[in-house]
Parts: structure tokens; C-alpha cells; sequence
């Protein structure tokens, strides 16, 4: 228990020198001041803590905000890494993949992307409990880290950036009616024809 303990503290004070304060006191800032922020699983442990870190960090959060940040899809997957001599040990493999879109004016898709975090912990066969805890532990410790990469991800977003993936989304998105007016008028000016008469014998 007091290794455990003295790993948590450890954890924690390494995400503290890489820069990732959970109450957004750091030093680098987020030029983004609003977001629409929304996930599939609205009441999610992930999009819940990714809420507080961005309101801590004195981003206004709120529904009808201009840019749109939305969580589609959080995966995650399991495998064996490695086996003890005993086979009452084993490391596991967890992944965790958040898969993410940004919307701007007019709802268009400005960028999608994914982050992933991957972590190994031991399940001890003689120590359910323990491994449970173990589990539970490390899964809560990739959260942090993916909402850690959440935040580098936002801080990219910068207004001349947002400016030039807008203005890249509006280009698709007139190509796009453009082609579909053309072909509207193609259609209309194309004579319909006439019924094929068979003649009567």
C-alpha cells in the first residue's frame, strides 16, 4: 500500500513538472475563451473532468458557444501484455481512444482527430481486490492524460488558425452546393423523354 501510495505521489508530481495542472494554473494559456463543449455520454467521468479543467482554467463553457468542441466516441481495449511464470500474474495492455471533432460557423467540421493514451498494470491472480484497485487506479490516471492531450489540442487552436480552417470548411462547403446547382441545372435543361409506343399488331 505504501508503494502504491508513493507511485500516485509520483504520478502526480511528474504531470505537475510536465506542465498539466488539473485547476488550470499553469503558465501555457488557451487562446479559445468559449466553447460548446458536448459528448456522447454527456454525464462521462472524461468530458466531466475535461468541464472542470476548462472552467478552472477561465474558459466560458456553454451550449451556442462559436467554436464546438464534441467527444463522438470514447474506446476502450484490453490485451495480455505478458504472463508471469506462475500464470497468476499477468500485465495488461490498456488503450484508450477518444475520438474528437471541432465545429465552427455555421456547424461546419473545422477538424476531427483522436487522442490515445495506453498504460500497462499488473493483475495479480492471488490478489483480486488489489487488482481491481490496481485497475481502477490506472484507468482513472489515463483520464488525466487524456484530457491532459485535450488541452494541448485546444491550445493549437488559435484565432489565426480557427480563421483558416473556417474559411476552409466554408470553400468545401460552397464547391460542394456549387456541384449540386449545376447538376440541378443540367437536369432541368436536359429534355425528358418521351414514352417508348409499341405499335399494335
Amino acid at each position: 500500500m505504501i508503494k502504491r501510495n508513493l507511485l500516485v505521489m509520483g504520478l502526480a508530481v511528474l504531470l505537475s513538472a510536465c506542465g498539466f495542472q488539473l485547476r488550470g494554473t499553469g503558465n501555457s494559456e488557451i487562446a479559445l475563451k468559449e466553447l460548446d463543449l458536448s459528448a456522447r455520454n454527456a454525464y462521462g467521468e472524461t468530458v466531466t473532468l475535461l468541464h472542470r479543467v476548462l472552467e478552472g482554467s477561465g474558459m466560458k463553457i456553454y451550449t451556442g458557444a462559436p467554436i464546438k468542441l464534441i467527444l463522438v466516441s470514447e474506446v476502450e481495449t484490453q490485451r495480455t501484455a505478458s504472463y508471469s511464470g506462475s500464470a497468476r500474474s499477468a500485465e495488461y495492455q490498456l488503450t484508450t481512444t477518444l475520438n474528437y471533432e471541432v465545429h465552427g460557423d455555421k456547424d461546419r467540421l473545422l477538424t476531427s482527430d483522436k487522442a490515445v493514451v495506453e498504460k500497462i498494470y499488473v493483475h495479480d491472480g492471488n490478489n483480486l481486490i488489489g487488482s481491481d484497485q490496481e485497475a481502477a487506479q490506472t484507468r482513472q490516471e489515463m483520464r488525466g492524460e487524456l484530457v491532459q492531450l485535450m488541452v494541448a489540442r485546444l491550445q493549437l487552436l488559435t484565432p489565426a488558425r480557427l480563421e483558416m480552417l473556417q474559411k476552409q470548411a466554408d470553400d468545401v462547403a460552397k464547391a460542394e452546393a456549387d456541384a449540386l446547382e449545376a447538376a440541378k441545372k443540367i437536369q432541368d435543361e436536359t429534355p425528358q423523354q418521351s414514352p417508348v409506343e409499341i405499335p399494335n399488331k
